[in-house]
């Protein structure tokens, strides 16, 4: 068996631990999405546990915690600061830099994935451009996919969405 760190990713975790879907569904509504065999084949097996906990809005430390406990693991003490959100817009965000817009809530609400969109519609990005992602959570995997491909990229809260900007570097 695994053990449970911030790094394990969400397929694999459930592949070890079938069991553990209905806690993370206890955990966070956002888990919910699980269910959906599309998005458990893909966004399942790339997205860490780091990553589930932003989407889920729950620090990582209580989820592995948690999990770990579940299983019989000793809790593993990490850095409980979400990395993704931040309370405003960063300062490279300029509104009149926005060339593409997506709102992909849609889409995941069905139980579809943008993930191929988002990345075939950032390729498009010239320097300096920016493009908004709207999501119901944070796009922890796309975020860390785009990032290290050399974007920027900076999520911000509002109500029931997250409004994503990734802007192309030099």
């Amino acid at each position: 068996m695994i053990e449970i760190t911030p790094k394990t990713k969400v397929g694999e975790l459930l592949d070890n631990f079938p069991q553990l879907e209905d806690v993370l569904l206890q955990i966070s509504p956002a888990f919910a999405s699980l269910k959906n065999p599309i998005l458990r084949r893909t966004v399942a097996k790339v997205a860490a546990l780091q990553q589930a906990a932003a989407i889920g809005g729950v620090k990582v430390e209580e989820l592995v915690n948690r999990l770990r406990r579940e299983v019989g693991q000793e809790p593993l003490f990490g850095d409980a600061d979400s990395e993704y959100l931040s309370g405003e817009p960063p300062q490279w965000f300029d509104a009149t830099k926005v060339v593409l817009r997506f709102d992909a809530c849609e889409v995941i609400q069905s139980g579809g994935s943008p993930m191929n969109q988002i990345l075939e519609q950032t390729k498009t990005l010239n320097e300096g451009e920016i493009y908004e992602l709207i999501t119901p959570f944070v796009p922890a995997p796309i975020i860390d996919m785009l990032k290290q491909k050399g974007f920027n990229a900076a999520s911000v809260k509002s109500g029931s969405t997250v409004a994503n900007w990734v802007i192309k570097t030099p």
